[in-house]
């Protein structure tokens, strides 16, 4: 009894850990930027509906990993991510049990980029591997068991890639099938695919758009018959040929100078895509141009109320027919609004917390983290705002809070800078 009591109050070197209740490998990982299917939303049931005052109960919390952005994933038992640690950017893997250090590997320098505080992307696992982008556009295929590098490209060296700004590299590669698909930003290569086992390149796109690479990450989409990335550069939104990175379509007018951040949402042949610094929120339909390509007719553009709604970074989430989001530049007012007509159906000025907020939807619920460390727990509904509870980080790091949340296997995992924090979610069986 003594020997599992002494296990359970385990010290790791970099960082204290408090353990209680942990839980088994679950079915639902969360491998690479916004879930399985990149799209906000966990299929994990059986969750807690409510919060007590203080939160949901805290398993694990570790200090130390470093400073950064980056949003962890889960997979086969561990936690990924990447942070800033002296002078170096690493890639490490944590125990998801405990959050014990299982490895680190540096991968570049540190980058002199933006606040300087660290990584942004979202590690994608793939099976044995795991692959990263680092501020600089390192690109790196690591063993996820070992942190051993197998190959490394890099943006600006290979592809003469850029960023539309200088806050770094921030996507989160997509792995599909035997391809490693990312974007350094080039006229040549605007968006790359790669071979993921050795790195070789398969395919370049070129697309005279300007502007080099944006904030987002890619996403696929069927529209048309054919089968295309979709992602953010420097003055618009594109898509390509998955087969060939042929350009296909551009749609510009909710572009900002600054940062396009947020992560395109795509539904049959529609993508509603979003943007801060005062440009709003857009929906595009794609349509076959009968020539083997496809055209981007838009829907409607909120020039407007470009103001009002606009996600600035967090994410959205589309349910039904409803798009759930932190809306206003660096606010992350909670709101929903109806994807097909773009009319908000709720806004909720009078909430907990401030800043940008994260997003992400699990049994019924809606998890919003704001940038002042607050997490709050919403019903997901367009009946209106709904609050089931509220909490803040135990020990927030102070500085800006902006990985988005992860819930996996019973746990809501949440990054801020150099600590991560587990908190059990699962509700009594």
């Amino acid at each position: 009894m003594q020997k599992n009591l002494l296990k359970l109050a385990l010290i790791v070197t970099f960082g204290s850990v408090i353990v209680a209740n942990a839980s088994a490998q679950g079915p639902y990982d969360w491998g690479q930027w916004r879930g399985p299917q990149r799209d906000g939303i966990c299929k994990e049931t059986g969750l807690l509906q409510t919060w007590p005052k203080e939160g949901p109960p805290l398993v694990w919390k570790v200090s130390g990993i470093g400073g950064g952005y980056s949003t962890p994933s889960i997979a086969n038992g561990k936690i990924f991510g990447m942070s800033y640690q002296a002078d170096n950017e690493t890639v490490w893997a944590l125990d998801e049990k405990n959050g014990a250090k299982i490895w680190e590997t540096k991968i570049a320098l540190k980058g002199k980029v933006g606040y300087n505080e660290g990584s942004r992307c979202t590690p994608t696992v793939d099976g044995k591997n795991l692959y990263v982008v680092g501020v600089s556009g390192d690109v790196v295929c690591l063993e996820s068991n070992s942190g051993k590098i197998l190959w490394q490209k890099n943006f600006a060296k290979d592809f003469k890639g850029k960023m539309m700004s200088g806050w770094g590299f921030s996507e989160s590669p997509l792995i599909d099938g035997d391809m490693v698909i990312v974007t350094p930003g080039a006229d040549d290569a605007a968006l790359v695919a790669l071979d993921k086992n050795t790195g070789k390149t398969i395919w370049a796109s070129k697309i005279d758009a300007g502007g080099g690479a944006g904030y987002a990450s890619v996403v696929i989409s069927e529209a048309g018959g054919i089968k295309q990335y979709i992602t953010w550069l420097g003055k618009c939104i594109v898509g390509v040929n998955a087969k060939d990175g042929k350009f296909l379509w551009r749609y510009g007018a909710n572009a900002n100078g600054t940062a396009n951040i947020p992560t395109a949402i795509v539904k049959d042949d529609l993508v509603f895509c979003s943007t801060g610094y005062g440009k709003g929120t857009a929906l595009i339909r794609l349509i076959p141009d009968g020539k083997g390509g496809i055209e981007a007719k838009e829907v409607y553009y909120l020039k407007e109320q470009s103001k009002d709604i606009q996600n600035h970074h967090g994410g959205m989430v589309l349910l039904g027919n409803y798009v759930y989001f932190g809306t206003g530049h660096n606010t992350g007012v909670p709101c929903c609004l109806e994807m097909a007509t773009g009319k908000i159906v709720w806004k909720e000025e009078k909430r907990p917390g401030s800043g940008s907020a994260g997003v992400l939807y699990a049994d019924g619920k809606l998890y919003f983290r704001n940038q002042d460390a607050t997490m709050n727990l919403l019903e997901a509904t367009p009946k209106g705002y709904n609050l089931l509870g509220s909490f803040k980080l135990a020990e927030p790091s102070g500085k800006a809070s902006w990985p988005h949340p992860v819930i996996a296997n019973g746990r809501l995992i949440i990054r801020d800078q150099d600590k991560i924090f587990s908190y059990s979610v699962k509700a009594a069986q």
